[in-house]
C-alpha cells in the first residue's frame, strides 16, 4: 500500500509519518493496515513545501490513500489562506483526477469552517469551507471516497509554539521560564490530542472512520476545558519538581497535557535533583507523592544497620529491596491470650529476587541490612504522603 501525506513536515504530518513508519518497520505490533501482506510493503510518500511538482505527479499516480494535511495557518496576507488551503487542494484533486486515481482522500479541515460564533468572518474558516465544498464536488464527480475532518484545537508533542496553538505556546513558555499572557481565563477550548487523532486516522485508513449525522468524520476523544484550567495544570506540572506531586490523571486530559508539557522542556532540563535525608545509618529520599495514592521513596541502609522499629494504626507500606541482602521483621503489637508477645515474622529479601513485603497496620516492623560490605537499597511505597502533623508512626522495637 502506498500512502501519500501532504504537509508531511507539519505537526500532524510528522506524527502520522512517525506512526506509519513504526508500522512499516515492524516496531508497532498493535496496529495493522488492511491489504498489507507484510508491514514492509507499506510505502510512505511524504510531500511538503520543499517537494517538487514532479513528486506530486508521481505520488498521485500511485497512491492508494491520501492524507491531505497541507495548509496555511499564519500567512502574511489574508488572501494567502485561500491560495494555500483551497488552491493546493484544487491542485491535488486535479492531479488525482488527471491520472484517474480514485483512492480515498482525507481532508484536514477545521471547526472554523463552520463560520459560526467567534469564527464568523474568519478568512481561514472561509478557505477551509471552500476546501470542503471542493472535496465534496470531487467525490460526486469521481465516486472517490472523501473523508472530511473538522479538527478542533490540536495539541501534543512537536506542535509549534507561538504559531497557532495556545496550548503549545503556554507549555513551551512555562517549561522554559518565559512569561505568558492570558486575556480571559474563562475562554473555552475544544481540544484534540495528537495521539488520539493519529489513532482515528489509522482507523480511517482501514475504512473504520467515525462519522456524524452530517457526514463529517471526527475523533471521538476530545476535551472541553478553559484556558485557566490549562494554565493552572501547566504550572502545577512545573511545581511538581519541588513538591514531588503527581497529578490525578484519571480524567484522561491531564495525562495527555502532562506528556505534552514534558515535550517542551529544554534539553538541559530533563533531570532534577532530589533531597536526600542523610544520617550515619544511610539515607531516605522521597521520589514522588500523590494526594490519594500515597508516596514512593528510596531508602538506603548502610551495612549492619537496622531501620524502622515502629508501627502504624492505619498507614500501610510496601517494601521492595532492589539491591543488597536484608531481613524484614514484623511483630503484632500487644500480647496473645497467654500474655506472651506475638511471634516475630521474618522475611529474608534481596535484589536477586524482587519481592514485595507488606507492612501491616498494627505490626511493628524493621528492615536490617545483613551485609557487612554492601548498602541495602529499598523502594518503599506508603499509602499516604507523610504528614508531620499526623505521622501515625509509633516507636517500638520488633
Amino acid at each position: 500500500m502506498k500512502i501519500l501525506i501532504t504537509g508531511a513536515k507539519g505537526f500532524v504530518g510528522k506524527n502520522l509519518t512517525a506512526s506509519l513508519e513504526n508500522i512499516r518497520d515492524g516496531k508497532d505490533r498493535v496496529h495493522t493496515i488492511k491489504g498489507l501482506e507484510r508491514p514492509s510493503d507499506l510505502e510512505i510518500y511524504a510531500y511538503d513545501i520543499d517537494s517538487t511538482q514532479e513528486d506530486l505527479v508521481r505520488y498521485c499516480q500511485d497512491a492508494d490513500f491520501v492524507f491531505n494535511l497541507a495548509g496555511v495557518n499564519r500567512p502574511k496576507d489574508q488572501e494567502e489562506f485561500m491560495k494555500g488551503n483551497f488552491g493546493f487542494a484544487s491542485t491535488l484533486l486535479d492531479t488525482l483526477k488527471k491520472y484517474e486515481n480514485k483512492a480515498p482522500v482525507m481532508l484536514s479541515s477545521s471547526i472554523q469552517a463552520s463560520l459560526e460564533g467567534r469564527f464568523a468572518g474568519s478568512e481561514y474558516g472561509r478557505s477551509k469551507l471552500a476546501g470542503e465544498e471542493l472535496f465534496r464536488r470531487y467525490s460526486e464527480e469521481t465516486g472517490a471516497k472523501v473523508l472530511i475532518y473538522r479538527f478542533p484545537n490540536l495539541f501534543g508533542k512537536w506542535c509549534r509554539p507561538n504559531y497557532n496553538s495556545a496550548v503549545a505556546t503556554f507549555s513551551n513558555n512555562i517549561a522554559n521560564d518565559l512569561p505568558i499572557q492570558v486575556n480571559d481565563r474563562g475562554t473555552e477550548l475544544d481540544l484534540l490530542y495528537i495521539d488520539d487523532l493519529i489513532e482515528e486516522m489509522l482507523l480511517a485508513l482501514n475504512g473504520q472512520e467515525h462519522r456524524d449525522e452530517r457526514g463529517f468524520c471526527y475523533c471521538p476523544v476530545t476535551f472541553h476545558v478553559t484556558l485557566g484550567e490549562i494554565v493552572d495544570l501547566l504550572y502545577s506540572f512545573k511545581e511538581s519538581r519541588k513538591d514531588l506531586s503527581v497529578p490525578d490523571m484519571s480524567d484522561g486530559f491531564t495525562k495527555r497535557l502532562y506528556a505534552n508539557y514534558l515535550s517542551y522542556l529544554p534539553t538541559d532540563g530533563f533531570s532534577y535533583k532530589l533531597k536526600m535525608n542523610r544520617d550515619d545509618r544511610g539515607s531516605f529520599t522521597e521520589l514522588l507523592r500523590t494526594a490519594d495514592r500515597g508516596q514512593v521513596s528510596v531508602n538506603i541502609s548502610k551495612p549492619g544497620i537496622t531501620k524502622g522499629q515502629h508501627w502504624h494504626h492505619t498507614k500501610n507500606e510496601k517494601f521492595v529491596v532492589v539491591s543488597g541482602r536484608g531481613l524484614i521483621q514484623l511483630r503484632k503489637i500487644g500480647r496473645d491470650q497467654d500474655g506472651n508477645p506475638y511471634p516475630v515474622v521474618n522475611y529474608e529479601v534481596s535484589g536477586e529476587e524482587i519481592t514485595v513485603v507488606e507492612m501491616i497496620p498494627g505490626y511493628t516492623h524493621n528492615i536490617i541490612n545483613l551485609s557487612d560490605t554492601e548498602d541495602l537499597v529499598t523502594v518503599m511505597w506508603a499509602n499516604e504522603p507523610f504528614n508531620p502533623e499526623h505521622p501515625d508512626t509509633f516507636g517500638e522495637p520488633v
